[in-house]
Order: structure tokens, then sequence, then C-alpha cells
């Protein structure tokens, strides 16, 4: 008589080999030590379901993206203009500032561009009517790309002037993240293609539902008219970010139109994002017509992904935090820093620099505000100020060091910004456009209150158990 198969022994063995494929994966691409170190106990302890997370969720399959782009980087960037390119910023502003922009171009291989003219847009109340008029102007093409498109009171305005420019025989292409085009219904994608404007899906996702948490979504705001007029920062497409109308779901912002050769830098990031969505190539005098000097800021786009330009903002914020001697202004709607970030800012503080720090009183995400004050806990102290601006939630994103380098654009201090997400900065060096932050984020504070660490003491105990959980889960916020 023939033995029955030994399906627990086949199983236990099968259960061996996955968790050792899944941890050497682990052991092999995962930089962050915790985790690594989350992974595998999470494989270990949960057979086959461990395995088949880290799977799903897990394993960066973005990074193919690297080697299908490096190839073709030259016919991406083709046109870019290099006669504009500089050494460093001007000696006026100081050696340590030359050294900055040295340490930034290493890190992350970006040119810092001479003659750009770059203006501060506030709400959507201004940029929105800059952007569409720019659009409306438009002679040869434009390139969007966004997080969210909403279909309300905003963004038909954008579908009319996108549809208006296509049928006036304007090249235009529109990207809009799988996941951010889900806050509203019907989904805009689907009214854009009715209206015979090319659109595609950045990273189609298999949920059903959107999903705020969710990582490797493409969260740039990137407007390119004519390869001359770009425009970026934090601002998405929906009727929240008009405060003309008052509402629970109104939102402050920042945006900004950008003129001159970083347009380039601009349209290049766009043009990878585009062709790795959809194979297209835009080539041609329609998409690249040449920029010209036409400001006097000194910038240098930086795009941010987990690709090949894994952590160039990272880099660049803590290359501005050694490099200051003054003071720090940072805004950002999401503040959940890790420990780099953490010890950068206390060391900064601890050399004399003044740190302000401004933040939403009240954030939309409950979960990425619970995590926050854990990191509040940790930075706040002598030389650093936290200010909770007032109502409605404020989206604005900047830094600003010692009133001449600023930093303007799309990321969070966050791990989902900095290291989950593609994102897009721009580092500026000039003075008159610090000063116009400095007098922005001055009148935002004050409107706000000071946080103390009498505030964070008081906090009680459940809240603060609360708040350490939600921290455990920061990567995911």
């Amino acid at each position: 008589m023939t033995e029955g198969v030994p399906w627990p022994w086949l199983a236990g063995a099968a259960h061996v080999a996955v968790t050792a494929l899944a941890v050497g994966h682990v052991v092999l691409h995962k930089r962050d030590v915790r985790a690594a170190i989350g992974w595998t106990a999470f494989i270990f302890f949960s057979p086959y379901v461990g395995a088949f997370a880290y799977y799903l969720f897990g394993i960066n399959r973005i990074q193919r993206r690297a080697a299908r782009l490096i190839a073709l980087r030259p016919e991406l960037d083709a046109g870019e203009t290099a006669p504009h390119r500089v050494a460093g910023p001007p000696r006026q502003f100081g050696r340590h500032f030359g050294r900055l922009s040295q340490t930034v171009e290493r890190a992350t291989g970006s040119h810092l561009l001479a003659g750009n003219a770059i203006r501060p847009l506030v709400n959507g109340d201004e940029a929105y009517p800059a952007m569409i008029e720019a659009i409306s102007q438009a002679e040869r093409s434009v390139l969007l790309t966004t997080y969210i498109f909403d279909v309300d009171r905003a963004g038909r305005l954008f579908v009319d002037a996108l549809a208006a420019a296509s049928e006036r025989g304007v090249e235009v292409r529109v990207l809009v993240d799988s996941i951010g085009k889900r806050y509203s219904r019907p989904a805009v994608t689907r009214m854009l293609k009715k209206r015979a404007v090319p659109v595609a899906e950045f990273l189609p996702s298999w949920l059903p539902f959107r999903n705020p948490y969710l990582n490797l979504r493409n969260h740039r705001k990137l407007l390119i008219v004519d390869g001359k007029i770009g425009f970026t920062g934090g601002l998405n497409i929906r009727e929240g970010c008009l405060l003309d109308r008052p509402s629970r779901r109104s939102v402050q912002d920042l945006h900004f139109l950008l003129e001159g050769p970083i347009v380039d830098q601009m349209f290049s990031a766009a043009h990878e994002d585009w062709y790795f969505t959809t194979g297209e190539l835009l080539s041609g005098p329609a998409w690249r017509s040449g920029t010209r000097p036409c400001g006097e800021v000194w910038a240098r786009g930086i795009p941010d992904g987990p690709d090949e330009d894994l952590e160039n903002i990272l880099w660049t914020i803590l290359a501005a935090l050694e490099a200051a001697r003054r003071s720090v202004r940072v805004a950002t709607p999401y503040f959940i820093p890790e420990l780099p970030l953490v010890t950068a800012l206390r060391l900064a503080a601890y050399r004399g620099v003044d740190v302000d720090i401004l933040l939403p009183e009240k954030s939309n995400l409950r979960f990425v505000e619970w995590a926050s004050w854990v990191g509040l806990r940790q930075v706040l102290g002598p030389g650093v100020r936290v200010w909770l601006t007032a109502p409605p939630f404020d989206h604005t994103r900047l830094m600003v060091v010692d009133g001449v380098w600023s930093m303007v654009g799309s990321a969070n201090w966050d791990a989902r910004s900095l290291r989950l997400n593609f994102e897009y900065n721009v580092e500026c060096y000039d003075e008159v456009l610090a000063r116009e932050l400095l007098r922005l984020t001055d009148e935002k504070i004050r409107g706000s209150r000071r946080l103390t660490p009498e505030d964070l003491d008081s906090r009680s105990l459940p809240l603060r158990l609360r708040d350490g959980l939600a921290r455990l889960a920061a990567p995911y916020l």
C-alpha cells in the first residue's frame, strides 16, 4: 500500500523556501534597518501571509524605472539650456552658500541655472487664474501633471481651458495620479477623454477606492506651457483651494509661476513621468522652444522619488540646515521627521540658529496629526519655535535659510514625501524672493498659536500612547 503524500512536510518545506526567498530579498534591498527588521519579523511569524504582503507592498518596483530611463536620459533632457548653468550663487551671498550649491549639485546631479523669475501665488485665488490664462494663451504645448484633479468648480475651469487649447491645435498632455483622481466622482480622466484631451493615469492602482496613505504616488504638481512658462508648488486642482467661498474643506496653499531656464528642468521631470507612464516621447519645437534669462533668481530643479532620484530633497534639506548661520523658516502641512532631520534641526539650534516651524493647527489627516506630536516633542527646545497656523488647513510648503536661500515645491517633511513618493522642489538663491516668503510666513505667524513644551507635557497618557502607536506607522502616513 502506497503511503499518502506528506502534505504537512511539503507545506513546511514550502514555507521555509518562501520565507528564505522573501527574507533574502529584504536583506539585500531594504536600506532602512528598522524596515528590514519589521518585514523580516512579519514574514517569519506570518506564514505565507507575510511573504505575500511583502510581495505586494514591500518591493519597490519603481526602481525598474531607473533602468528604463537611463538609456533615454539624453533624449529626455535634450534641449535643457546648458549655457545658463553656473558654478554657484553670487559671492555676496557668502561662501557657505557656494558650498551648499556644490553639495546639492553633487548629491542630486542637477545643475544650478541663472536668470530665472519666480513669483509666489497665494491660494487658488491667485494661482488658478494665472494657470488658466497661461493655458488659454498657449500656442504650441501644455504639459500638466498633478496629484489631485477634482471635478468641481475649479476642475471644470481647467478641463474647459485644456479642451479649448487642444481644439485650437495645441499639443496637450495631462498626467493624473491614479489615487489622486479618486478624490471626486466622476473621475476627471473620463471627462478629459470625452473632450478629446490626451490624459494618462500614473501607476494605476487595483484598489477600487482612494487611499490617502498609499505610497509610491506621483505627488508632483507641474504645469509647463510652450516650454517657457512653468508653475509648481503645493496646489492640487480642487475647489477647496479657492478661498472666495470658505467652507470646511477650504485649504490655504502657495504656488509659484516660474520663467527662465529653470522651466527646462521642470519640463524634463514632467516629461520623464509622461514617458514612464505612456511610452511617448515629447520632442520637437512644440515642447522645447528655448528659454531665455528673464530674472535674477539662481534656481535648480530637484526631482525626488523612489527610483534613481531617491532622497534628493532630503539631502538638500540636510545640507541647507548645515549651511544655516542665522535663521531657518519651515512651513509644511505634514511633519513626521526621521532621526537625521531631527538631529539636523537640533544641531542648527545649538549653533545659535533661530528655527521657526509652521504647521497647521488642525490636520486633514488624523493619523498624521497624531504621529506629528511625537516629532514635535523631539525637536521642540531652545532655539526652535513651533507655530500652529489658524484654520483653514494650511497646505503651504517652503523653507528659507538666512534670508537668501529658499526651497519650494510639493514635498512634505515626512518619509512618504522624502522616500516613497515622487516629488518636485525648486532650490532658489535670491534675497528678494526669500524676503517675500518670509513676509508671507510672518503674516501666518501673527495669526498663529505658539506651541510650548508645557503644551506637550500636559497631554494625557492615553493621548501620548495613541500618538506613539501612530508614529510606528510613520512611513505609511
